[in-house]
Parts: structure tokens; C-alpha cells; sequence
């Protein structure tokens, strides 16, 4: 079976949710059962919150009109997710399992593999998956990957349509002291150790993913001119309004 693999892009958050809605649409439109990964980074101080969290703490729109940052809502469920000093994938898999639990290990295994040879082993979290959490961080389930120190390393989200999943995770790096402080009114996750490298993080990834799946050949591939134009003409619809 052959997997897409889409290089890194750096653009704003109603792009990078728009783009990943895409991809999962495109799969569906074509009937394809290969899956499509991509990691990338978001340019500028982003906050999403999730597909189903219509309330939020009026701090939230004092902070994103001081621009401090920008609210963003993800076609995936869960809580609000800082991506500041951190690393974004998404995930479209036609074939994945239509339990939570198995498609969650599934989905996140390459990411155990992957850190543990970096000597930074992380292990799933183990409360039952709740109602929305303001902070997605705060709480650890079966959908996250945990830290030696017991902090929440990795956070994931999924969306289902007619089968086929998308799921988002934030990889957790150098997440920012105060800024984190203001919005969540609790203690920012350590920064993750200087063993796990900054850059090119992603490349290192996709090797543990490569081993975990043997079963997909991932093809490099760009973004074609169609999903360009799609991608410019959708992504308003992922705006938080702030009154």
C-alpha cells in the first residue's frame, strides 16, 4: 500500500486546519485507502480549540485582542491546544480501526518507537477519555502520550467521517512560561530534553514511522494546484470570531 507524505509547510492556523479537512475530504471523494501524514508548524501564536468546544474562558478573547495570539478552531475534537515551540501532525487513514482505543495505539506507536530511541521512552495515558478540558494538556488519556516526569508529551484528537480518520497531535517541545500561565492559569510542561532534537525532528519521526508500518510505502508528495486554490478559498470558515 502506498502512504502521501507532504513536506513540512509553515502557514497560518485556518490554512493548516483547512488543508488537513482537505485531505481527508479528497480521501473520502476518491475512495482512497492510503493514508496521508504530514507534520508543520504554525506561523505566528496560535490557540485551537476543538470541533465541539463552543465555551471557553473570556480571558481566552481579552489575550487573542492584545494579539498575544490568534484562536483557531480544529476540524478535530478535544480542548484548547497552544502550538508555540512545538511540532503539529495530522493523520488521514481510511482503514483505521473503528475503535478509539485500538485506532489511537495504532496511530501513536511510531511516535513511542521513535522517542524511545531517542532515549526519551513515553508511555500512554491512562484516564478515561472525559468531556472537553479547557486545557488539553492538563489531563492524560488513552489518546496521549506521556513523559518519564509524568507530563503530557504528545496530546491527539480525532474526527471521524464515514469511516475515515483524521487525527491531529502536538508534539511538545519548548512550550512557552508565561503565555502558557496566562491562558491555562497553571504551570507550563517542562521543556522536552536537548536529546530530542529541534530541527528536522520530523525526519527522525518518520523513520520509527517507516519501521512501525512496513506495510506503507510513503511517497513525498507536494500540494497540487487544485488543493491550493481549495485550501485559500476554505480556510476563513476556521476563524474564531472574538466578540
Amino acid at each position: 500500500m502506498n502512504g502521501r507524505l507532504l513536506p513540512l509547510l509553515k502557514t497560518s492556523g485556518p490554512k493548516q486546519m483547512a488543508l488537513d479537512e482537505l485531505l481527508l475530504e479528497s480521501s473520502l471523494e476518491n475512495s482512497s485507502n492510503s493514508p496521508t501524514l504530514r507534520f508543520y508548524q504554525w506561523e505566528g501564536n496560535w490557540l485551537s480549540i476543538g470541533r465541539n468546544q463552543l465555551q471557553w474562558p473570556k480571558s481566552w478573547a481579552k489575550l487573542a485582542k492584545s494579539e498575544a495570539f490568534n484562536i483557531v478552531r480544529r476540524p478535530s475534537g478535544g480542548g484548547g491546544v497552544l502550538h508555540i515551540g512545538g511540532l503539529t501532525y495530522s493523520l488521514v487513514w481510511p482503514g483505521a480501526p473503528k475503535k478509539r482505543k485500538e485506532a489511537y495505539y495504532q496511530t501513536t506507536s511510531w511516535l513511542i518507537k521513535s522517542f524511545a530511541e531517542l532515549g526519551f521512552p513515553l508511555r500512554f495515558g491512562t484516564e478515561s477519555l472525559s468531556p472537553i478540558n479547557r486545557d488539553c494538556f492538563q489531563t492524560s488519556t488513552i489518546a496521549d502520550l506521556i513523559d518519564p516526569n509524568g507530563q503530557k508529551r504528545v496530546g491527539s484528537a480525532q474526527f471521524w467521517r464515514k469511516g475515515y480518520l483524521l487525527q491531529h497531535g502536538e508534539i511538545l517541545l519548548d512550550p512557552p512560561t508565561k503565555l502558557w500561565r496566562e491562558i491555562f492559569n497553571s504551570c507550563a510542561p517542562e521543556p522536552a530534553p536537548s536529546s530530542i532534537p529541534r530541527k528536522g525532528l520530523q525526519e527522525f519521526l518518520l523513520m520509527g514511522l517507516n519501521t512501525s508500518w512496513p506495510e506503507i510505502n510513503w511517497h513525498k508528495s507536494e500540494l497540487t494546484r487544485d488543493e491550493k486554490e481549495k485550501l485559500s478559498f476554505n480556510s476563513s470558515k476556521y476563524i474564531v470570531p472574538l466578540n
